[in-house]
């Protein structure tokens, strides 16, 4: 089916669909929450304040578009009061302690709100009727990275390295778990894991992310500093990887058997060292931008080579990446250069649009 076609019968889909999404707050939350109000979807979400100061999710002024609930996944009585007082149709799970070098600071914290946060959520489903369709999105940390040339497929050994990535892979696999134990018949709500690669986009303010370092370096005019400029990733842009999740949210609605573990990363040609970012950030920023390398003070594993098979995706949902990774940097450069709330808001909703269109 034509990509055009695809995106149609999608938003199509969505519209006036009862959504709940966890993690809304977030950088990848509040571009999944604009998408959907894109399609005409009646949004819940339900997350903790947001991390960073600045936010794309208060830039944006998403809480006066859909429902917003601050709360902490942790807490599973009002979460569950949450999801059962909405009777969403469908539900995103994305609320998380995301940073590999955070985790190694606050290990049971990463735990707590990685593994007990999708037990809760899970349980929530569980005891939620009107829920059709669960997408939990993860990571492809998930992999225990043997460094090889080629991609991870989704029936590879999981076993995530630091706290971040290991509580990841005991995510996917209390996913596992409750489905097989709890929605295992034909009327049972469909259960999903999402596994994407590094993200970037407008809007992601985050510590220790190479391409908001690289905005916060490039504004202050000083040069950027890389800790492991060989370092190979699937870098791709946050609406290549929302998009899958979108589809397979949808696919598996309609179609219980197509649950289970999905890839969605970039082709191999945005599989690409730090240092190759970094000089295509450069290009993209020019006014003399500039990287340099320096060691870092604090030595913690980090993989060499990563990268994703997303065969099944694309072959099962009809998925693909549309932006390739200088396409992902530029725009990402375009949002940063901006500099009024309502120009970013403007910008954003135009990306989608193209993106879609």
């Amino acid at each position: 089916m034509p990509m055009g076609s695809l995106v149609k019968i999608m938003l199509d889909f969505y519209k006036d669909k009862k959504i709940f999404i966890t993690g809304h707050t977030g950088f990848k939350g509040t571009w999944l929450c604009r998408v959907l109000l894109f399609a005409g979807a009646k949004i819940t979400g339900y997350a903790l304040s947001p991390s960073t100061t600045p936010s794309l999710f208060n830039q944006t002024k998403l809480d006066k578009d859909m429902v917003s609930i601050i709360g902490d996944i942790r807490d599973r009585s009002n979460l569950s009061k949450a999801v059962q007082d909405t009777k969403p149709e469908i539900l995103f799970h994305m609320a998380a302690q995301p940073l590999v070098r955070f985790s190694y600071k606050e290990p049971a914290l990463t735990y707590e709100t990685n593994v007990m946060g999708t037990v809760n959520i899970l349980e929530t489903v569980r005891l939620t009727s009107s829920i059709k369709s669960f997408v939990n999105i993860t990571t492809d940390k998930v992999y225990e990275n043997k460094e090889w040339q080629w991609g991870y497929r989704e029936n590879e050994n999981l076993c995530g390295f630091d706290p971040y990535s290991s509580s990841k892979s005991c995510s996917e696999l209390v996913t596992y778990s409750y489905r097989n134990s709890f929605f295992n018949e034909k009327t049972s709500t469909s259960i999903s894991t999402a596994r994407s690669g590094n993200v970037i986009g407008g809007g992601d303010y985050s510590d220790d992310r190479i391409i908001p370092d690289c905005i916060r370096a490039a504004h202050a005019g000083k040069e950027i500093i890389l800790r492991n400029p060989s370092s190979t990733r699937p870098y791709q842009h946050v609406l290549d990887c929302l998009f899958g999740y979108l589809l397979l949210a949808k696919k598996q609605h309609e179609n219980k058997t197509l649950e289970g573990a999905y890839n969605f990363g970039p082709d191999d040609e945005s599989c690409v060292t730090t240092a190759n970012l970094a000089d295509l950030f450069c290009e993209a920023w020019e006014h003399g931008a500039s990287w340099k390398l320096q060691e870092d003070n604090v030595k913690l594993h980090e993989a060499n080579f990563l990268k994703l098979d997303c065969s099944k995706a694309k072959a099962i949902l009809g998925w693909k990446p549309k932006w390739d990774i200088k396409t992902a940097v530029n725009k990402t450069v375009e949002f940063a250069k901006v500099k009024t709330d309502n120009e970013r808001l403007v910008l954003m909703e135009n990306q989608i649009k193209e993106y879609l269109t």
